[in-house]
């Protein structure tokens, strides 16, 4: 029926069923990453990406995020996470390479809700391999916003590199 919600759900990159081509988010770097890298990272185990796709068309992909292992030096992590970790010369960390939602569905909560779904999926991950955060790069200060509405801190330096500690995302009630 027209005008129904959306059915939204999360699903591995599947290059025969997702159609990667379609999907612009208005970045061409992001919009570059899904359809020519993300599959071969997948295929050599470097990166997983998640797509968000809607069940009445499955095909087009209304947003993704990738997500990968990272290992962080403890002297470059702020002194506030690194008093919570040990001493131990590097930590393991969840990578979060890329989060992009489709212009069709940008400003309707969509990009929020598949942040979550990524902090969830690293933070139960996580218990089966250690990780101690999810790590982010922000593409920009508007992106670093983003990310700091819920919770992220900041690294000093790089300063668009931001984290949430595992820790924080168990106890997060959506």
């Amino acid at each position: 029926m027209a005008g129904e919600a959306p059915q939204l759900v999360v699903e591995h990159l599947d290059a025969s069923k997702h159609d990667r081509e379609g999907f612009d988010c208005g970045s061409e770097a992001l919009n570059a990453y899904l359809q020519k890298q993300a599959r071969k990272e997948m295929e050599r185990r470097s990166a997983a990406t998640y797509v968000l796709v809607d069940k009445a068309n499955p095909k087009e992909i209304v947003g993704y995020y990738s997500l990968s292992s990272a290992s962080v030096l403890l002297d470059s992590i702020p002194a506030e996470m690194a008093k919570q970790l040990g001493r131990h010369p590097s930590v393991p960390t969840t990578l979060m390479g890329r989060l992009a939602i489709s212009t069709k569905y940008q400003g309707k909560g969509v990009g929020s809700d598949l942040l979550w779904d990524a902090l969830k999926r690293s933070e139960q991950t996580s218990r089966d391999i250690g990780s101690v955060a999810v790590i982010v790069d922000a593409k920009d200060e508007r992106a670093a916003g983003f990310y700091e509405k819920v919770g992220f801190r900041r690294f000093t330096d790089p300063p668009l590199r931001l984290y949430l500690m595992m820790s924080t995302i168990a106890e997060a009630p959506k």
